[in-house]
């Protein structure tokens, strides 16, 4: 899956770096471990972070600064890991769905980065672009029906927008019967190093997504 950096993101963040991971998985229920790793990651933030803190994390205020550079207000659209963080910081802990999306909530909430997360069989054409969503462009977020992402950076297949930092979308969401998966972790500035990142995403695709065929590429603006 080849994934194009428009000239709109390349302007609004010259530094962007995408990680893509394309693999292999089982999809299952929430394992106890995973959930015990979620419930001490959301204790040790809850307990060491205020919510006037979280939007100083390097990742989330970089996301921020871009969004506010393609035409969005971050306040009434927040970023994917923003919300995550208010969350945990407000007491409510981390939902848990399946496997794939808490392993990658976890991931987020831990290195400060958005990350979508696709089926690939849903995936229409074998290219994807990030660009910036237009004023009336279609899209569902998952759980959030129609969604206005004008402004906001956005993941296009060739029928139209799959992923943005605040809402994935419907059409290509992970469901259970998922057997391959696309991890796209947005960094509009480093926070948790690169390096780092991609081990921690290997080691959850590995101990709780049953992932094989694990192939990873640095894309650059």
């Amino acid at each position: 899956m080849k994934i194009t950096i428009s000239d709109q993101i390349k302007a609004a963040c010259p530094g962007y770096r995408m990680i893509k991971i394309e693999c292999d998985v089982a999809n299952s229920p929430t394992p106890e471990a995973l959930r015990t790793e979620m419930t001490r990651l959301t204790e040790s933030i809850a307990e060491l972070m205020t919510i006037e803190e979280i939007n100083r994390r390097p990742a989330i205020a970089a996301t921020r600064a871009v969004y506010k550079s393609c035409g969005k207000d971050p306040n009434r659209y927040r970023p994917s890991q923003e919300q995550l963080n208010r969350r945990v910081v407000r007491g409510l802990g981390l939902y848990t769905i399946d496997s794939i999306v808490d392993a990658f909530n976890l991931l987020s909430l831990k290195s400060g980065y958005s990350i979508g997360a696709f089926d690939i069989n849903k995936i229409e054409g074998d290219a994807l672009t990030l660009g910036v969503g237009l004023e009336g462009e279609p899209y569902e977020g998952i759980g959030r029906g129609a969604l206005n992402i004008a402004g906001i950076p956005v993941i296009r297949d060739s029928v139209g927008g799959i992923g943005t930092p605040t809402s994935d979308n419907e059409r290509t969401k992970v469901t259970p019967e998922t057997s391959r998966l696309l991890v796209c972790i947005h960094i509009f500035a480093e926070e948790m190093p690169v390096e780092v990142t991609v081990e921690e995403a290997t080691r959850l695709l590995t101990d709780y997504c049953n992932a094989t065929d694990i192939n990873v590429e640095i894309i650059t603006a």
